[in-house]
C-alpha cells in the first residue's frame, strides 16, 4: 500500500476530521468553521480523496496574522482553510508512525507522550552530571527559512511515493494571503498547520543525528536548541562547528546576538531558568515568565474592566491563567514567589469587590454578614471604620478588617455561579504532594 493509500484511508480522515474539529481555531480564507467540517465531508469526502489521489488536489493560501511576542514583536501565524487543515492533519498522522520511531532522544516537540516537562527534566539530569556549561541556539526564523528542495530529499529517503511527496509541496507553495494578496512560498513552513510541527521535526531530525554523532548532550524542542558541555572552551567550539554546520547543510542560520555561551543560571528553556540547591539544580520560571503572569492578572483585574463584570467572569479568569500557569511550571521552584504573588492577586480581588459594593452602608453591611457568618470577630465599630475610610479603595483594601473578613479561605469558596478564588500556593504544593 502506498503512504498516499493511508493519508486518505477513510479511519485516517475521520481521525483528522476528529482532531480538527476538537482543535477548533480560527476560519481561513473561505470563511468555513470547523462546526461546519462534518456536514460538508460527508458530502464531500470520496470526492476529496479521489482529487488527493489524483493529484489534482490544490490547497488555497494560508491567512496571515501575527500573535504578539514578549519582546514586542509579532510572530506570523498562518491560518489554512478548515479542509487544508483535515488533509494536513490526516498527512502529518501518517509521517508521524513512519517517522516519530527513528526521531532522537533528545527531542521533544510536538511528538506524542513527550512534553517541554520531559525536556527540562534531561536538561536538568546533564546539569547533575556535570555538564554545566550551556550553549543557547538561536535558529533564525526557521519557520521561514526551511529548504522545500532538502526537506522533500529527507522525507523521500523513507516515502518513495510521488503522490504523497507532490501532496507535501503543495502544502509548502500554498502560498500566504495578506491583505487581499497572495504570495507564494519560496521556503518556510507556515506555523498554524497540523503539517508544520511535522515537517519541522523530520527537518531538524537530521541535526539531531548529527549531534548524536558528535556525543553531545543536548535538549531540543522544535527550533529550541540547548547544548550542554563541560568546559567553556568546548562550548566555543562546538557553538562555531555546529553553528556552521547548520548553515551549510539544512541551509538555516544561527541568530549572532541571541545565540549564547552561559551558565546555567543566565540559560532559559522553555521558559525554565536553573538554580543550583545543596541537591543539585533546579529549574525554576524565568523572571519575565513571572512577569507575564503579574501582567495578565492586572489585565483581567483592571478596575474599569473588572468592575462592570460579574465577579463570577473575573475569578474564572483568574483560575484559568493562575491555574494554566502553574500546572506548567509545577516542575520548577516557585514557593517563594508563589508566596508574593497570591497575597498581591488577592489584593486586586479585594479592591474589585469594594468597588462593587460602592457606597459605605453596603460596604458595611456585607462585611457585617461575612463577619458574622465567618465567627471573625470584628466588633461593628472596626467594620464602621473600614466602610467609611477615605484612604482610597487600594489601601482599603489591604485593611487589617478586610484580609480578615475576605480570607483566602472565603474567596476560595463557591457562591452560586461564581467559583472559588484559586489560592495559586494550594495547587503548587497539591502538585508537588502528588509526585
Amino acid at each position: 500500500m502506498d503512504l498516499i493509500d493511508v493519508i486518505t484511508s477513510p479511519a485516517n480522515m475521520n481521525r483528522a476530521v476528529y482532531a480538527v474539529r476538537a482543535n477548533k481555531g480560527a476560519a481561513g480564507i473561505d470563511k468555513m468553521e470547523t462546526s461546519e467540517l462534518t456536514s460538508y465531508m460527508a458530502e464531500h469526502s470520496d470526492e476529496l480523496r479521489q482529487s488527493i489521489v489524483d493529484m489534482k488536489y490544490k490547497p488555497q493560501p494560508v491567512r496571515r496574522v501575527y500573535i504578539p511576542k514578549p519582546n514586542g514583536k509579532k510572530r506570523p501565524l498562518g491560518i489554512p482553510v478548515v479542509v487544508d487543515r483535515v488533509v494536513q492533519q490526516a498527512t502529518a498522522q501518517a509521517l508521524v508512525d513512519i517517522f516519530d520511531p527513528t526521531f532522537s532522544d533528545s527531542s521533544f516537540g510536538f511528538r506524542p507522550n513527550r512534553s517541554a516537562h520531559d525536556a527540562v527534566e534531561q536538561a536538568l539530569g546533564y546539569l547533575n552530571e556535570g555538564y554545566q556549561w550551556v550553549i543557547d541556539l538561536d535558529i533564525e526564523k526557521f519557520f521561514d527559512r526551511v529548504n522545500h528542495d532538502k526537506l522533500i530529499s529527507i522525507i523521500r529517503e523513507k516515502v518513495n511515493d510521488k503522490t504523497t511527496l507532490h501532496l507535501i509541496r503543495n502544502f509548502l507553495r500554498a502560498g500566504v494571503m495578506e491583505e487581499g494578496k497572495v504570495s507564494v512560498n519560496e521556503v518556510g513552513t507556515p506555523q498554524g498547520g497540523p503539517l508544520s510541527p511535522v515537517l519541522s521535526n523530520i527537518y531538524l531530525d537530521v541535526f539531531d543525528k548529527e549531534l548524536d554523532k558528535r556525543g553531545l548532550r543536548y535538549c531540543r524542542f522544535a527550533d529550541d536548541v540547548v547544548i550542554f558541555v563541560r568546559t567553556e572552551k568546548a562550548a566555543e567550539r562546538v557553538m562555531k562547528s555546529v553553528s556552521s554546520w547548520l548553515k551549510r547543510k539544512l541551509f538555516l542560520d544561527v541568530s549572532p546576538t541571541k545565540t549564547k555561551i552561559v551558565r546555567p543560571s543566565k540559560s532559559q528553556f522553555l521558559g525554565f531558568t536553573f538554580w543550583v540547591s545543596k541537591n543539585g539544580w533546579k529549574a525554576k520560571p524565568t523572571d519575565d515568565r513571572k512577569r507575564r503572569l503579574y501582567d495578565k492578572i492586572k489585565t483581567v483585574t483592571r478596575r474599569k474592566r473588572a468592575v462592570a463584570c460579574p465577579l463570577s467572569v473575573t475569578f474564572t479568569r483568574i483560575n484559568q491563567i493562575v491555574r494554566g500557569w502553574i500546572n506548567y511550571f509545577s516542575i520548577g521552584s516557585m514557593h517563594v514567589f508563589l508566596k508574593e504573588f497570591g497575597p498581591w492577586m488577592r489584593h486586586k480581588v479585594r479592591v474589585i469587590i469594594l468597588k462593587q459594593w460602592k457606597r459605605p452602608k453596603t460596604i458595611f453591611a456585607n462585611l457585617t454578614k461575612l463577619n458574622n457568618m465567618f465567627n471573625c470577630r470584628f466588633t461593628p465599630e472596626q467594620i464602621r471604620q473600614t466602610a467609611n475610610s477615605r484612604l482610597g479603595l487600594y489601601r482599603s483594601a489591604g485593611m487589617k478588617t478586610m484580609n480578615y473578613i475576605l480570607s483566602p479561605y472565603v474567596l476560595s469558596l463557591k457562591n452560586g455561579d461564581r467559583p472559588g478564588l484559586i489560592n495559586p500556593l494550594d495547587l503548587y504544593d497539591y502538585l508537588n504532594s502528588c509526585k
